[in-house]
């Protein structure tokens, strides 16, 4: 039974979708349709498209925009042409890419997309981050995305906004990945990879310009169990530089309360950062950053408390993880007892990592002991929606633990 569900990963899912598809809106005064072809690409001699969709045995297609455009209101949807994750360029097949490959290469680059001034690495595992971070180079930000959770990444897409080099091959290489996206590939990357024959290696040459998909508006669909669509235009995070925070402050009960303290330069870059990666996790989500890097992740929870909890002790796996990792080359329930308890106390005395780091909830606090779980373990910076009835116990909280706060007045829930 196991052997045959192995074999059911390999299996290319034949699928009858057409090879164009048309979606027409139509308001009784005008007409506006979308034109999309298929997807393929020509492997071992013969066109093909997805491998399969979520899982194996359910067939899947992928359509790329040809022509058509809509306004609706103010808002201009994306014009066709101008193509990504529809459009990538197999360099190395391997397994025959399936519908979670394109959609977590997409999910990478809906963080990228806001990062284009700096190197910056995303690796997605089940359409969530699982480490993100900026630095001076690609193969630096991916080495700092990696540590931040070593063991999620495995068999993560790795998306970069810069040219894949020898150096940034070779880290990527050293470890298991399903995919790697970027824009280009320099000397010798190929050669690296083609040592990895299972690997995906895509190429999406528009990445270059992929900062003007920034505050660029498309058209979201979901599906409905009964055949039925909900159709939104996609969320706009409307806080991209530190000038466009909001001051954490409110009035309850005839008494006005405000954050004392004013961010310091550099949590300024890590709230900025760990916004724009918040746009792409899950909610409920609570994440932790720090040195432009995620530090602890936390997504998909019910409440906010529990969220905050998930993201803190992930942060403290993660460091004894990857302390274990440096010092033993091993696993940490694999490390020597004696290194083992060592590399836990370090941890507890690091706290995880998580003092001067900053927190960053896509929703608001309703109370203050979701907020509290960051502030006790040192949180020095909040980023959050604000709008709660009780804004005003998360301001006092942060003015007790003297750390500062700023409000983005705009949730960012992504369903």
């Amino acid at each position: 039974m196991a052997e045959k569900l192995q074999e059911s990963y390999k299996k290319i899912v034949a699928e009858d979708f057409p090879s164009r598809m048309e979606i027409t809106f139509d308001d009784g005064r005008a007409r506006h349709t979308f034109f999309y072809e298929k997807t393929e690409w020509l492997l071992d001699g013969e066109k093909r498209g997805l491998r399969y969709g979520e899982n194996p045995g359910q067939p899947a297609a992928m359509y790329r925009l040809v022509n058509g455009n809509l306004r609706i209101g103010n808002v201009q949807t994306l014009k066709p042409g101008r193509w990504l994750a529809s459009d990538v360029e197999l360099l190395q097949s391997g397994k025959h890419p399936g519908k979670i490959n394109i959609t977590d290469a997409d999910s990478a680059l809906n963080i990228l997309r806001y990062f284009s001034h700096t190197p910056c690495a995303v690796i997605i595992k089940h359409n969530n981050p699982c480490g993100a971070a900026t630095a001076g180079t690609a193969a630096e930000a991916f080495r700092k995305a990696f540590l931040a959770d070593r063991l999620a990444a495995f068999g993560g897409a790795v998306a970069l906004n810069r040219e894949v080099d020898r150096e940034t091959a070779a880290a990527i290489a050293e470890n298991y990945a399903e995919v790697v996206v970027a824009p280009e590939y320099g000397e010798g990357a190929m050669e690296v990879f083609a040592k990895k024959k299972n690997l995906r290696v895509m190429r999406i040459r528009n990445m270059e310009n992929l900062g003007s998909w920034a505050g660029q508006i498309f058209l979201d669909y979901k599906s409905l169990l009964d055949g039925g669509l909900i159709v939104q235009t996609s969320y706009n995070p409307v806080t991209r530089t530190a000038a466009d925070f909001l001051p954490a402050q409110t009035e309850y009960q005839g008494k006005k309360y405000s954050v004392l303290r004013e961010p310091a330069p550099a949590e300024y870059e890590d709230m900025l950062f760990g916004w724009l990666v918040e746009s792409g996790v899950t909610s409920n989500s609570v994440i932790y950053v720090k040195g432009g890097a995620t530090v602890g992740i936390g997504t998909g929870e019910q409440d906010r408390v529990g969220v905050a909890e998930i993201a803190r002790e992930k942060a403290y796996r993660k460091l004894a993880d990857r302390l274990s990792w440096e010092r033993f080359g091993r696993l940490l329930a694999d490390a020597p007892e004696e290194g083992r308890q060592e590399v836990l106390a370090d941890v507890r005395q690091r706290r995880g990592g998580l003092p001067g780091s900053v927190m960053i909830s896509d929703g608001f606090f309703p109370f203050r002991d979701g907020i509290d779980v960051g502030l006790k373990e040192g949180v020095s910076a909040v980023v959050q929606p604000g709008g709660s009835l009780r804004d005003f116990e998360s301001i006092e909280a942060c003015n007790e633990y003297g750390a500062a706060m700023k409000f983005t007045g705009q949730r960012s829930f992504r369903h």
